[in-house]
């Protein structure tokens, strides 16, 4: 397997960055910008340190993983459109986690969306992925129905975690790719299965 790479934008108007410290203004105005995501899963903007907290945050303690990619994408202003944070091999070799995935609102509808998303997958894939793993909150229904129509499933729910103002329900989905499927991630990583609804 090849060392993994960034990314291929999948638009000729766009390029892809990695985003680490020295980005934190960027993607601070870019999450000012674009408040949606922020006001449908904590009832706030973004605080005034969420771009610092993003880039540095990392999985909980004794999770294993290879590594957090923090993925922008570059318009012909130098101005991010959208932004990604993919965690690779979480918990098991071949699982990805994407923990955060934003488009600006003014490209909702557009289809940006499912090609950043396919762009992903492939790149994934070609780097071993056989399983995509997110946390959507219940009741972002935006959300839900844009995971769903990409074929992620959910195996189970997380209540009572706190996110800004809000205590949430996060419905954990999975999408088999590479050749995995369900039933074997669910035998890899039995935390996401789904008789253990109110575990952590």
């Amino acid at each position: 397997m090849n060392a993994v790479k960034l990314p291929p934008s999948p638009l000729p108007g766009l390029s892809t960055v990695e985003l680490g410290p020295s980005s934190e203004a960027l993607l601070q105005d870019f999450f000012d910008a674009n408040p949606a995501y922020f006001l449908a899963v904590t009832g706030a903007p973004a605080g005034a340190e969420e771009a610092r907290i993003e880039i540095n945050d990392q999985p909980p303690k004794g999770w294993s993983f290879t590594k957090k990619w923090m993925i922008g994408y570059l318009d012909d202003t130098e101005q991010l459109a959208a932004m990604a944070c993919v965690v690779t091999d979480m918990l098991v070799t071949g699982v990805w986690h994407i923990g955060l995935f934003i488009v600006a609102t003014s490209r909702h509808g557009s289809g940006l969306a499912h090609m950043l998303h396919q762009g992903l997958q492939d790149w994934a894939i070609s780097h071993g992925a056989r399983w995509l793993r997110l946390g959507v909150v219940q009741g972002n229904a935006r959300a839900e129905r844009f995971w769903e129509s990409l074929g992620y499933v959910q195996t189970r729910t997380r209540e009572g975690i706190e996110m800004g103002g809000r205590v949430n329900t996060i419905r954990v989905m999975v999408k088999p790719v590479g050749g995995g499927t369900i039933e074997e991630y669910l035998s890899l990583i039995p935390r996401d299965r789904p008789e253990l609804e109110n575990t952590l």
